[in-house]
């Protein structure tokens, strides 16, 4: 059978079932098995296991339980609310500034958690009533969460990063470095758009009234509460910079952060901790059939010849590099509407991969624009599971369609921040090489 024949039916076959509604693992683990069966016989299954051994040993997998551990206890810390009120009294007082503090709560959690669900789910039952209460308008508000809940995979670290760069076979510790920069440049791009619309709408996001802003007492003494963040991030990404620790390390490191936060708030007892392990397990077990599926799908995939192919389709878009690099963005644009940012991975990245390769890309910037595109996914309907978090806690006058219409500024924002991050690399590199040396 023909290698386009054989590509055609595997690919078909994964679109047939995903459009079924078969789970993700088990449509590419499944397909691969049995393409791999039917066209090397039962060796195949020997090498996906191998494959899948040889993984399983990686030291780096175990820092994965480590970070979902240490933002599951986070979520139910305490530390949110004390983020929120010191952000009230700072930014209360010019038009936005709730929203803007709400995004900076949003990448301090990113820095100490390496999920995209813990802040949206926070910040959604703290900080969107109030700024509801305080005449925000809805839209603004929820796309502000909905944007900022996002960075979790973005700012280091990043579960979605170590599965990348497992997948990818490039350094954990270049690849979170390489977020710091974009994830400066996202809130920024994000602050001034809220900060430009409340100035021309000053309707849409008023500042607090006087008697509600506080003095410089108030403003000062509310500074404690970023302690305990900055101790988990130094103790994190300290760790792992300044060349302590590997990130594997520094994730327990972070576990540590996580109880001493919880015990100051006196959040830390046996049932927090239980339910925090029995939703850690829950994830892990998942992202170990996640791996399995990767390795199957990785093997059929090179060893029906479909790479080669693709590689040779890839070469035909017009536009040399640039248009390649735009096809793949469309296509994580459209596969993020109706996917999990996970299954893209597992689907795209061998495809893009050797792309990568050939056009001399340097696959740790080329990891950061995955990534923020990852990371429109979670906010893009239909699907998008940021936007099913925040549905859950948003108050009852709060629709799927506000939320719905509320991400598309936030999405064009973000657009603007890969369009800099593609013609400044050095936004993604600089700190790498910095920490680690050129790569």
């Amino acid at each position: 059978m023909s290698v386009e024949l054989l590509t055609v039916l595997f690919f078909g076959s994964l679109l047939l079932f995903l459009f079924l509604g078969t789970p993700l693992v088990f449509t590419l683990g499944g397909i691969s098995v049995i393409f791999l069966y039917f066209t090397m016989g039962p060796v195949g299954f020997y090498i996906v296991a191998s494959k899948f051994w040889d993984s399983m040993m990686s030291f780096t997998l175990i820092a994965i339980p480590m970070y979902v551990y240490m933002a599951m206890l986070l979520e139910k810390s305490g530390v949110a609310h004390d983020l929120y009120r010191m952000m009230h009294v700072w930014f209360g007082a010019i038009r936005g500034g709730l929203a803007i503090g709400t995004v900076a709560i949003c990448a301090i959690f990113a820095a100490m958690s390496g999920i995209s669900g813990a802040a949206v789910v926070t910040m959604g039952t703290i900080a969107l009533p109030r700024m509801l209460e305080r005449g925000y308008d809805k839209r603004l508000a929820v796309g502000a969460i909905n944007c900022g809940g996002g960075w979790g995979i973005l700012i280091p670290p990043s579960i979605l990063m170590v599965l990348y760069a497992l997948l990818t076979e490039v350094s954990v510790g270049r690849l979170f470095a390489s977020g710091i920069g974009p994830g400066i440049l996202l809130f920024v791009l994000v602050s001034i758009y809220i900060g430009v619309r409340a100035w021309l709408q000053p309707s849409l996001a008023p500042a607090l009234p006087v008697d509600e802003r506080g003095d410089w007492t108030l403003k000062l003494n509310s500074l404690k509460a970023v302690l305990l963040p900055l101790l988990i991030v130094l103790l994190v990404l300290g760790a792992i910079f300044g060349g302590f620790s590997t990130p594997t390390e520094a994730a327990a490191l972070g576990v540590f952060g996580a109880l001493i936060a919880s015990a100051v708030h006196r959040r830390l007892s046996i049932a927090v901790l239980a339910d925090a392990a029995m939703q850690t397990l829950r994830l892990t077990a998942l992202i170990m059939w996640i791996l399995f599926a990767a390795h199957a799908f990785s093997t059929a995939y090179t060893t029906l010849g479909a790479s080669d192919l693709m590689n040779h389709m890839m070469s035909l878009i017009p536009g040399g590099q640039w248009g390649a690099l735009t096809f793949m963005l469309l296509l994580l644009l459209i596969l993020g509407m109706v996917l999990d940012p996970v299954g893209i991975m597992l689907i795209t990245l061998p495809v893009f991969l050797p792309v990568v390769q050939a056009n001399g890309w340097d696959p740790i910037w080329f990891g950061v624009i995955f990534i923020i595109m990852m990371e429109i996914g979670y906010m893009t309907p239909p699907f998008g599971f940021n936007l099913f978090y925040l549905k859950s806690v948003a108050p009852p006058d709060v629709t799927m369609s506000d939320i719905y219409w509320s991400v598309i500024p936030y999405v064009l924002v973000t657009f603007v921040g890969v369009l800099i991050v593609i013609m400044l690399p050095e936004i993604a590199l600089y700190f790498p090489n910095l920490f680690f040396g050129p790569g």
